[in-house]
């Protein structure tokens, strides 16, 4: 799906970063649909947020969760969303588009931690997280009511842009939505200097959900996530530009943004 480079060419290159906010154990088989005991072993999840800037804008690609959230399921944050957008040089109120991929805990806390932002979302999202599916706590387990709260609070303050389906946000920045994971789960494609990438979020948790073609099993449709793949690879320029959503395998790969851990360049070329 790429334009010819004549077109490319007038886009803005902007700048990604990836942001490593916190990491929890996991073991390989409970992070594939079709298990394979055989292939057993340690692979932890790691959780990322993202910021993309560049052409005049400065966007943030979801919130990580909250300090209350992480108590509640006894997580711990490596490195605090906020310390690390201090480190690019940002504060808070610098960020003026929050694209939510969806509204799962660990992607959609600290919405008001943002006063400018104009949020970013799926209809399909929206419906599916204050509706009939929220009644069975298998489905809502992901979501903390809190954090849908304060999305639903920024809408009537009228700072909520809702999408259905793909969208072009600005020049070389664009949402499309997937689907699988959760109905309105909308990946970002960025231009950069590299090429087109595209932050898949939770569309694809690992590399090896996509190489292996096995999902990973917290899912609400099977066949829009698998189809969702080959979707995915049509928006980036190469598997290269492909960023899963909760790989540790991106901070190994990826160059850091300075001489700490935590922030990482996605517009430079993996290694």
């Amino acid at each position: 799906m790429s334009a010819s480079p004549l077109l490319t060419a007038a886009l803005p290159a902007y700048e990604v970063y990836a942001i490593r906010y916190a990491t929890v154990a996991r073991r390989a088989v409970d992070n594939f649909l079709s298990r394979n005991d055989a292939h057993d072993g340690p692979m932890p999840l790691d959780f990322y947020c993202w910021v993309v800037r560049g052409g005049g804008r400065t966007v943030l690609v979801d919130t990580g969760f909250s300090a209350c959230s992480a108590r509640a399921r006894g997580r711990a944050f490596c490195l605090q969303p906020g310390a690390a957008l201090a480190r690019l040089g940002l504060a808070p109120e610098d960020i003026g588009d929050l694209i939510l991929t969806h509204l799962h805990y660990d992607h959609a806390g600290n919405v008001e931690a943002y006063p400018n932002a104009r949020v970013h979302l799926q209809d399909a999202e929206m419906r599916y997280a204050t509706g009939r599916y929220m009644c069975f706590e298998a489905m809502r387990h992901f979501f903390s009511a809190d954090d849908v709260q304060a999305v639903v609070r920024r809408l009537y303050a009228g700072r909520v842009q809702f999408h259905d389906g793909d969208a072009r946000l600005a020049p070389g920045l664009e949402l499309y939505r997937i689907g699988g994971h959760t109905p309105g789960l909308q990946v970002v494609r960025v231009h950069t200097g590299r090429g087109w990438i595209v932050l898949a979020s939770d569309a694809l948790h690992y590399y090896r959900n996509y190489t292996d073609h096995n999902p990973f099993p917290a899912i609400f449709h099977v066949g829009d996530m698998l189809e969702g793949y080959a979707r995915i690879r049509s928006l980036a320029d190469s598997d290269a530009h492909i960023v899963p959503g909760h790989d540790p395998l991106v901070a190994k790969r990826y160059p850091r943004m300075d001489e700490e851990d935590g922030i990482y360049r996605l517009d430079m070329p993996p290694s």
